[in-house]
C-alpha cells in the first residue's frame, strides 16, 4: 500500500539544524512532485517547500528561504528537507506530500525549536 514515512524530527535550540526524510513506497515516486508542509498548534497547515519530479525546480515559502533546502533521491524513493538556522517559530509538525493526479500524505514528524 501507499506509504510516506517522515523521520528526522526532534528538539533543537534556536540556530540548530535538522534533516527530515520522507521515505515513499507503494507508488512510482519519481513521477510525483514532492512537497513539505507544516502545521503549528492552532494554525492552518502551510506549504514550506516543493520540488519537481526530477529535482530540478524548487520553490520555498518566504519564511524559510535561505534556511531550508528541499531535495530528493529518486533512486532511494526519498525526499528530504534540510533545515538550518531554526527559529522558535519553525516549531510545528512537518508533513511530506506527494502530488500528481492524486496526493498522498505522511503521518508527520514533530520539530520543536526551543532554548
Amino acid at each position: 500500500q501507499v506509504q510516506l514515512v517522515e523521520s528526522g524530527g526532534g528538539s533543537v535550540p534556536p540556530g540548530g539544524s535538522l534533516r527530515l526524510s520522507c521515505a515513499a513506497s507503494g507508488f512510482t515516486f519519481s513521477t510525483y512532485g514532492m512537497r513539505w508542509y507544516r502545521q503549528a498548534p492552532g494554525k492552518e497547515r502551510e506549504l514550506v517547500a516543493a520540488i519537481s519530479v526530477a529535482g530540478t525546480v524548487t520553490n520555498y515559502a518566504d519564511f524559510v528561504k535561505g534556511r531550508f533546502t528541499i531535495s530528493r533521491d529518486n533512486a532511494k524513493n526519498t525526499a528530504y528537507l534540510q533545515m538550518n538556522d531554526l527559529k522558535p517559530e519553525d516549531t510545528a509538525v512537518y508533513y511530506c506530500n506527494a502530488v500528481l493526479m492524486t496526493q498522498y500524505w505522511g503521518q508527520g514528524t514533530q520539530v520543536t525549536v526551543s532554548s
